[in-house]
């Protein structure tokens, strides 16, 4: 029988640790088919996410995935990320946590690849969302 992986914990008890002693969590993770984040984020087949209590909702970090809401450039998403694929948990501020090997099988798609968050349409392929215009968010009236 195989042991049950340490690193959900682990995950779980920096978070923890990191929100006690007033720093941000963060994740860096390895991009697969299977982990849902937005494509336009996603550099070098990986991305830094902060899931910090300010910056997420519906924070769970299970053992298999962690999953969550954050918003990106304004618009409210929903994250999922397979705990396999989390390659370092750290603060923010000063950089403490802990770093992990990812495993080189990839699961159901090539590394590097992933599927957007779904719209609830159907396609072949959806196109790439702009990026968000830098600066301060503005909102608009329309009438």
């Amino acid at each position: 029988m195989e042991l049950p992986s340490t690193k959900p914990y682990l995950l779980r008890a920096i978070w923890e640790w990191c929100c006690d002693n007033g720093f941000t969590p963060y994740i860096a993770v390895q991009v697969d088919g299977r982990t849902r984040v937005p494509r336009e984020f996603i550099s070098d087949g990986q991305i830094v996410l902060n899931i910090g209590p300010d910056a997420s909702n519906k924070l769970h970090i299970g053992n298999d995935f962690i999953e969550f809401q954050a918003r990106f450039g304004g618009v409210a998403r929903q994250i999922s990320v397979p705990v396999q694929q989390v390659s370092a948990i750290y603060s923010r501020e000063n950089g403490a946590g802990m770093a992990f090997e990812i495993d080189a099988e990839p699961a159901e798609g090539e590394a590097g690849e992933a599927e957007p968050v779904s719209d609830g349409t159907d396609g072949d392929a959806p196109p790439e969302p702009p990026r968000p215009e830098p600066g301060r968010p503005k909102l608009q009236r329309i009438k």
